[in-house]
């Protein structure tokens, strides 16, 4: 035990599967522990190499790891898997860290700090806020149309149901009044706390520079900016623009063989939050140009012009993230061609 190099965790809420390696790669033991117990083994333990999967609370026992002078190496799991030995269970996931973690050429995942993963969570409460109240606009709208009441998609359609609920002309059941005015009273509730997170995202934009740069790029917004600056490694780790479009996974997917380069749609392989964002905000350009009624004499007119408007938005989002590393990695804000 005293001669390990490297633990490999399988992580897990309460029980956690811990695989000790010694520097030949021989096990020296592979046993399920409790979290008070791997707490302690990480406290106790001479430094050595502590190898997880970047998934859920990978990155605080990261920080646990490194604060008890230890190595920690994040593995994304779909390195992890072609590891794994026959059947799967905790000590075969366990184990197969640990080859992983051996390989010279595998990439790792950055320790995300407290305050990064904090800038995460409001990301993800606003966007889990924005997801319930859509539900239950729907919701809503559901309900009234089997009473002959029908009403558009959106948010900005609210006044027509709070209007129609409202009156007493309309004829509708007491019971159905009640309840929707409950769907209206919660939908306003998560109205106040939206915008409540949106307003926070903008002041941090105002007070924080990169958040600022961010933000001069067409299509880029306080929200996106937020999910960059939050689910983002360092833009520095990453050798070029393209290389950050790939781990966002807009880039095409690649079914090459015998020198034949065959590239199919975009592989979705990466960071899916600010990837979404993207698209979104190029498919806003999109509009906005198609509502001026003329193409730009530019790449992007060109491309509108000869292809559909969904695979134009991926190459526009596709260009933003290469923006986006340049213009982070030279501390430089955006300047129009």
């Amino acid at each position: 035990m005293a001669d390990a190099y490297m633990l490999a965790i399988d992580l897990a809420k309460r029980s956690f599967q811990v695989c000790a390696t010694d520097r030949a790669g021989s096990v020296l033991y592979n046993r399920a522990m409790s979290r008070a117990k791997l707490e302690v083994l990480l406290k106790e333990r001479p430094a050595c190499i502590v190898a997880m999967e970047a998934c859920a609370t990978s990155h605080f026992w990261g920080r646990q790891a490194q604060a008890a002078g230890h190595e920690a190496r994040l593995i994304p799991p779909i390195y992890v898997k072609p590891f794994v030995k026959r059947q799967k269970n905790d000590a075969s996931d366990a184990a197969a860290i640990g080859e992983a973690a051996r390989r010279p050429d595998m990439h790792y995942v950055a320790v995300k700090s407290a305050e990064h993963q904090g800038r995460a969570v409001a990301y993800r409460t606003h966007q889990c806020f924005v997801a319930q109240r859509t539900q239950t606009i729907n919701a809503l709208r559901g309900h009234l149309a089997e009473f002959g009441l029908v009403f558009p998609q959106g948010t900005p359609h609210l006044k027509e149901i709070h209007a129609a609920v409202q009156d007493d002309t309309i004829d509708l059941p007491d019971n159905v009044r009640d309840v929707a005015r409950l769907y209206l009273d919660h939908i306003d509730v998560l109205t106040v706390h939206i915008d409540q997170l949106l307003l926070k995202l903008r002041e941090a934009m105002l007070v924080n520079a990169e958040m600022r740069r961010l933000c001069t790029v067409p299509g880029i917004g306080p929200v996106t900016a937020g999910a960059i600056m939050a689910f983002a490694p360092d833009l520095h780790t990453f050798s070029n623009g393209r290389n950050f479009a790939a781990w966002l996974g807009l880039v095409p997917r690649q079914r090459s063989t015998g020198g034949k380069a065959k590239l199919g749609s975009m592989t979705k392989m990466g960071q899916s939050d600010i990837r979404k964002l993207l698209v979104v905000g190029a498919m806003s350009r999109i509009r906005w140009i198609v509502r001026k009624g003329v193409l730009p004499d530019n790449w992007l007119g060109r491309l509108m012009g000869r292809k559909p408007r969904m695979v134009v938005a991926v190459a526009l989002a596709n260009k933003m993230a290469r923006i986006v590393w340049a213009i982070m990695t030279r501390e430089e804000n955006y300047q129009l061609a």
